[in-house]
């Protein structure tokens, strides 16, 4: 059903699959080796699913960079996983740094290694003499896509990178291909975009054969990429970005443009609406309440619905909302996002994927506006305790406690979030939602963890990336039973809110065209539009007018939406806000805690470093001496 089912046979048993770490060795042993890769129809397939296993995985507890570096998520410190944190603690090394996709290691691909097998195929396909014309012209575009794709994740790491258009020949001197330095950012951003206009209009709009082919890349993926590129392409961190102004190659050649440049906001606008226009033709279309089916009970509340509903808008396979998601095993995921729902014999190991009280914070009130900026929320006393009424007991245990900070939240909150005394229907709970799991987390509680790689270290759950039929089945397994899902690397909410910022930037104001798509986005939560919202409820009522109030507000709902998808680290980083958030404490409650005033104590997890030269990783300093020509990002 995935092309992985295609990918993983073929992976160690490649003839031609390079074992050495470092790209510029990636040499094909002998000629004749690629043309038996060419010689007929299965082996140049075998080929192609080579060039799609580079990609990075966008659901690993240990090699997704989104997941793991930041400020959304924590492990706890005995667990595999928190070493991604390592990063944001100023432990990023030049000598072997953490994630490095340029050489491979440490949590990432080798996707230079990558490059050149895409490189192998477009040179090499049309030696392919059993392919019909079509599918010559599809496998081309595809992997065109997927070395656009490669080059787009290490600009987005690296800043300026090699610009690898054509395969190096095994004949050529190694001195002369091995001594390559840095493309500015311009020829390499445009080179992307290049390729993706070269394969948009070739690769299908759909897949004429789902149960063979899922995962391999359309045209709605393709689009949707591109937008994401051109969106990357014209905010801060690379138009109009002063700082890395010395950035240069080794013949003095500016490496970074200085230069405001609007038109790139006209580009990514432009990008936006082209995909969104292709994926709806495609049949793409938001996820909604209505969406929602539960076989086992038709009398459901609207609460319940909606809540599921949301979930299901990442979690539900293939859903019409996903443009591409990572076809790759997310048990692991999952099984970190599982509390122990029941007083287990021998508890899951799980519990530990723990979103940071910054992200709890980030949702906002019932009303639709920021909780801080909320005239009927009592925000100065949000860390004090409250117990919960009738009117709450789809969202809270009716007559327990909990923090102010958990009541009278938005749809997504709940939907997104775990907590202590917090109702979780599903996982196991299908017949009757007026008895929902309750969470008791406290420390030694029943929910809870102690053993310390099991514990949540921030007292919130991800609740948003475990699959609704995801559950524990067996009282003393120590595994959930996994119901598998396409975990999003793009999806048309995204898109919306994508298009909705770069609008935003090249209007000078704000209209209704920009309120549109960040309005669908809202409504599907079932929050009435930012105009309204901040007209009724919100201390600035004038901010959804201006272009300022206007960005403030369309970020802030990428935050909320994008939620522990991986998707905050990036958004922040490219919008030059990383440096202010990742310089503040990360905190949560005091999960040590058995008494319930001790428990909501907040508490600093850690304080993070990071400084101007944290926006681009470092290459490999080996890569460096065996290649003087590249020049190293400033600062490390």
């Amino acid at each position: 059903m995935r092309i992985y089912k295609y990918i993983l046979p073929f992976l160690f048993a490649s003839l031609f699959f390079s074992c050495e770490s470092d790209y510029l060795d990636v040499i094909p042993d002998n000629v004749g080796t690629i043309d038996n890769a060419f010689s007929n129809r299965y082996n140049a397939y075998k080929y192609l699913t080579t060039c799609y296993s580079y990609l990075p995985s966008a659901s690993s507890t240990t090699a997704t960079i989104g997941l793991n570096v930041g400020d959304e998520i924590r492990y706890p410190s005995t667990y595999t996983a928190s070493n991604g944190v390592l990063v944001t603690e100023g432990f990023l090394s030049t000598t072997a740094p953490k994630y490095d996709f340029w050489n491979g290691g440490n949590g990432g691909k080798p996707l230079y290694e990558a490059i050149r097998h895409c490189n192998i195929f477009l040179e090499n396909i049309d030696n392919t003499l059993e392919l019909e014309d079509y599918e010559r012209s599809t496998w081309i575009a595809e992997v065109k896509f997927l070395k656009a794709y490669y080059h787009f994740y290490l600009l987005r790491m690296y800043g300026p990178i090699v610009v690898n258009k054509e395969l190096i020949k095994v004949t050529d001197d190694y001195n002369n291909y091995a001594q390559v330095g840095r493309h500015s950012i311009d020829d390499g951003f445009l080179y992307v975009v290049e390729l993706l206009d070269e394969a948009i209009p070739i690769l299908p709009s759909v897949l004429e054969s789902p149960s063979e082919e899922l995962g391999r890349i359309t045209k709605p993926i393709a689009a949707a990429i591109k937008a994401r590129v051109l969106m990357n392409y014209a905010s801060p961190l690379f138009n109009g970005n002063t700082v890395f102004a010395e950035l240069k190659d080794a013949e003095g050649q500016e490496l970074f443009p200085t230069n405001y440049d609007p038109e790139k906001w006209q580009l990514a606008a432009t990008a936006c609406k082209e995909a969104i226009d292709i994926c709806k033709e495609a049949g793409n279309a938001l996820h909604q309440k209505e969406d929602y089916l539960n076989p086992y009970i038709l009398d459901l509340s609207e609460e319940t619905k909606l809540n599921s509903a949301l979930r299901q808008r990442v979690t539900e396979k293939w859903n019409k909302e996903l443009i591409w998601g990572y076809t790759g095993s997310n048990n692991t995921l999952q099984k970190d996002c599982m509390p122990r729902l029941e007083n287990y014999d021998k508890a899951p190991v799980g519990n530990r994927c723990s979103p940071t009280l910054r992200v709890a914070e980030v949702y906002y009130s019932k009303n639709g506006v920021p909780i801080n900026e909320d005239v009927t929320y009592d925000y100065q006393n949000r860390y004090k305790l409250n117990t919960a009424k009738e009117e709450d007991k789809y969202y809270i245990e009716v007559g327990e406690q909990t923090a102010v900070l958990n009541f009278d939240r938005e749809p997504r909150f709940y939907a997104d979030l775990g907590f202590d005394r917090g109702t979780w229907w599903e996982n196991g709970k299908f017949q009757d939602d007026e008895t929902p799991w309750f969470l008791h987390v406290r420390f030694r509680e029943a929910n809870a963890f102690a053993h310390p790689n099991s514990t949540m270290t921030t007292g919130y759950i991800a609740k948003k990336l475990l699959h609704l039929k995801t559950s524990v089945t067996n009282l003393k397994a120590s595994n959930p039973s996994f119901s598998r899902y396409a975990f999003p690397i793009i999806r048309l909410g995204d898109l919306y809110l994508y298009y909705a910022e770069a609008l935003n930037e090249v209007k000078a104001n704000p209209d209704n065209e920009v309120y549109e798509y960040i309005d669908l986005v809202r409504e599907r939560a079932e929050l009435e539009g930012v105009v309204d919202s901040w007209n009724n409820y919100s201390s600035t009522p004038d901010k959804p007018l201006s272009k300022d109030g206007m960005r403030e507000i369309i970020q802030h709902e990428r935050l909320i939406e994008l939620s522990l998808e991986g998707r905050r680290y990036w958004d922040l980083r490219r919008w030059k806000l990383l440096k202010d958030q990742l310089n503040k404490p990360i905190k949560g409650w005091n999960f040590e805690a058995e008494e319930i005033d001790d428990y909501y104590t907040v508490q600093t997890i850690v304080t993070p470093t990071f400084s101007e030269k944290d926006y681009f990783w470092p290459i490999r300093e080996s890569e460096l001496q065996n290649n003087p020509l590249l020049i190293q990002n400033i600062g490390w």
